[in-house]
């Protein structure tokens, strides 16, 4: 019993927290997620609540993203393994991980080089569109890569931006599900603290 105790405190410290104040701190995070999908483009940043020291090598705003929105109900799929997200996720959030990213409700992708087809993902049904996963994407940086411009709801005429570190067929396999509308994926990009939202109604030209 002694021992079983011990192995619980031990786990308990190597735990990556999580927010600080958890009720404010969710709803900070969401509202700069939302202005995020509703802004594509725009650039949101994940102020704090979250510590400095963290056993997951996850990018903070998708740490940060994965608390707020996932819950028991909501499978998570990890394209790459990192045992401490894992175990975060499941302590914070009670949020089921998956083996197969068709049964994810949220993917996050730390090795953007390594992401599976987005067809492979739920794109939702006809019936219950809302029903398809939302990616959390890695890159190395938000700025300096090919430019992309973009257009459509919650952009007055065209906004362009440059992620650096995605696979060059990201931008054909994603307008490839544009005649699904309404079904389709639902995207962020992420890289630090920072973050590009990336609805399925916006409509991507590379440049």
């Amino acid at each position: 019993m002694e021992n079983s105790q011990i192995a619980l405190s031990t786990s308990l410290a190597t735990l990556t927290p999580g927010f600080a104040d958890p009720v404010h701190d969710t709803q900070a995070v969401f509202r700069t997620l939302l202005d995020a999908l509703s802004r594509p483009g725009t650039v949101g940043v994940v102020e704090n609540g979250l510590p400095e020291v963290r056993e997951t090598r996850a990018a903070l705003a998708a740490f940060a993203a994965l608390l707020t929105l996932c819950d028991y109900a909501t499978p998570v799929w990890l394209a790459q393994a990192d045992t401490a997200l894992a175990s975060a996720l499941r302590f914070h959030t009670g949020a089921p991980l998956v083996d197969e990213p068709g049964l994810a409700a949220f993917a996050y992708i730390h090795d953007a080089s390594a992401m599976p087809a987005l067809e492979s993902f739920p794109l939702g049904e006809a019936e219950s569109p809302e029903r398809s996963v939302t990616l959390l994407i890695r890159v190395e940086a938000l700025t300096g890569g090919t430019p992309v411009v973009l257009s459509g709801p919650g952009i007055q005429h065209t906004t362009t931006i440059a992620p650096v570190g995605l696979p060059e067929n990201f931008w054909r396999e994603r307008a490839a599900l544009a005649p699904l509308f309404p079904c389709g994926i639902d995207c962020y990009l992420v890289c630090g603290s920072s973050l590009i939202g990336l609805p399925r109604t916006t409509q991507a030209k590379v440049n």
